[in-house]
């Protein structure tokens, strides 16, 4: 594993939530979904009742998370994109998940699990800290230091 991949994965264990985005019936979606990370592969719970983890399995999707509410002026993005499946998560793996939401969109929530098998790793850096806030630039006009991992 490279040092970017490594850093990637390290800056998505410090958040619990991201988005996972593919198509279904030829229309693309994005929806949420709870992460863990556990031996270089990232391992979502989503809500079964949605029907999205059908149109992932098997197919190619991206993962993204971020910190872009945190309040920090370093701010970051990280994309996993691979193969995603439907798995069984093993006892530690629902351990490291937490509890689940009790509903999601009205109705009892209904975990479904399913691991990505990362073909590249994207990162992505908007980093402030060396600016004052009189010279910050509007949030229109971000100027962005862009890493990229293959």
């Amino acid at each position: 594993m490279s040092t970017d991949e490594i850093r990637a994965i390290e800056m998505l264990g410090r958040v619990s939530y991201g988005r996972v985005a593919t198509s279904m019936r030829a229309m693309p979606f994005v929806a949420p979904a709870r992460h863990i990370v556990t031996d270089g592969r990232v391992v979502l719970r989503m809500h079964q009742g949605l029907g999205y983890h059908r149109a992932c399995n098997g197919s190619v999707v991206a993962y993204g998370a971020d910190n872009f509410n945190s309040g920090s002026e370093n701010l970051w993005s990280v994309q996993f994109t691979g193969t995603a499946e439907i798995v069984e998560p093993t006892e530690e793996e629902l351990a490291a998940f937490g509890p689940a939401p009790e509903q999601a969109d009205g109705e009892p929530f209904a975990p479904v699990y399913m691991r990505i098998e990362p073909q590249f790793v994207t990162v992505h850096a908007l980093d402030y800290a060396s600016e004052t806030p009189t010279t910050r630039p509007a949030p229109h006009s971000v100027r962005r230091h862009l890493h990229h991992v293959a």
